[in-house]
């Protein structure tokens, strides 16, 4: 009887204990890692280790190799804002600039959106309420319907056959907008929509209201029938981090969250993974530039589901993984032949991604 009394009084000593313990623990604070913004003007851009995150290191090796044979001129992996990962290869160094492609069209939906949060336009509106009519060789009654919404999600239903030229004799009707998606160049008139509603050129629209205010380099440069940007892999890391900070930096409010939410959902009915000339990931099904077919499961198999990306030609690319905080971009030549946005690259790179993040 007294063995049970003793086995009993210290079991109940230890459930004190380890409620007193339990109770102790959650009452000590936990501090959540503030997100790092690299100062603008500066060179400066903290670091941390993987192995500060428990990444598996031992796979490093795999991708650097796997990025340099890939044709990669850059590669960068941002966690809250610091670099854990950063290369340069194939003739390539810190200030080099290379294109964006069309990754850079999200440059300018994030553009049209500051423009909207200021009031100078709305992306409801028609595209000739701002630029006039005229601007396609549609029927007038035809070119009408196009919103600037249509041209930010590639839904105009002008001819996507004829080429990037996007003069008005190239700008021909072939759907009612809203109707079709197709990848179509057109999306640049948005640039001629935020020139007019802010009485300024495009170029000095966006430097002040998007690129000087996150300490961006890099200018426009026509390559081909395309406006495209240019600057250094840091500069391209800036934006994904204001992406992923949902519009603000370093405690100012760039773009408004409500915008961006918008712009990084499925934005019409017809191709579930695409937003505001962002793509998505971990929707049933997709279409892909130059085709009306839908194919079915994910854009890249590989990817977590909550990723968006900017996808440029020859493999520019910015993805955004909100979950984990991760920000990863690649610059760099086409890895095995041209490709317009996606290639099985993506899905080969995320692997290796995988291997050491998970």
């Amino acid at each position: 009887m007294r063995y049970l009394y003793i086995l009993f009084a210290s079991i109940s000593f230890m459930t004190s204990c380890n409620s007193d313990d339990l109770v102790a623990q959650e009452s000590i604070p936990t501090t959540e890692e503030n997100t790092y913004f690299p100062p603008n003007n500066s060179s400066e851009w903290q670091t941390k280790t993987p192995e500060s995150l428990n990444w598996n290191t031992s796979n490093l090796n795999d991708l650097e190799s796997f990025l340099e044979e890939k044709n990669s001129k850059s590669f960068i992996i941002l966690h809250k804002g610091k670099i854990v990962v950063e290369y340069y290869m194939n003739n390539h160094n810190v200030s080099t600039p290379w294109y964006w492609a069309s990754a850079g069209k999200t440059l300018t939906t994030a553009t049209v959106g500051i423009a909207q949060d200021e009031g100078l336009l709305n992306i409801n509106h028609k595209v000739s309420d701002y630029i006039g009519l005229g601007w396609t060789s549609a029927p007038t009654e035809k070119e009408d319907l196009i919103t600037c919404k249509h041209l930010l999600t590639m839904t105009s239903g002008l001819d996507d056959t004829l080429g990037d030229d996007y003069s008005p004799s190239n700008l021909q009707y072939i759907a009612d907008a809203g109707s079709r998606w197709a990848y179509h160049n057109v999306y640049v008139k948005l640039q001629d929509v935020v020139a007019q509603a802010s009485s300024q050129s495009w170029e000095s629209y966006f430097n002040t209201a998007l690129k000087n205010k996150i300490g961006m380099t890099g200018m426009w440069n026509f390559f081909g029938n395309s406006n495209v940007y240019w600057s250094t892999t840091r500069s391209m890391a800036r934006f994904g981090l204001l992406m992923s900070e949902k519009g603000v930096w370093d405690g100012n409010k760039i773009i408004s969250e409500a915008f961006l939410n918008e712009a990084t959902t499925t934005s019409q009915p017809i191709n579930e993974a695409y937003g505001y000339l962002w793509w998505l990931n971990g929707k049933e099904s997709y279409h892909l530039p130059q085709t009306q077919f839908e194919f079915t499961g994910e854009l890249i198999p590989n990817a977590p589901t909550d990723v968006y990306c900017a996808l440029g030609k020859n493999e520019q690319k910015i993805y955004i993984y909100p979950s984990r905080d991760l920000v990863i971009i690649r610059m760099g030549q086409a890895a095995d032949e041209d490709s317009f946005a996606l290639s099985t690259f993506d899905s080969d790179l995320w692997a290796r991604i995988n291997a050491i993040i998970n």
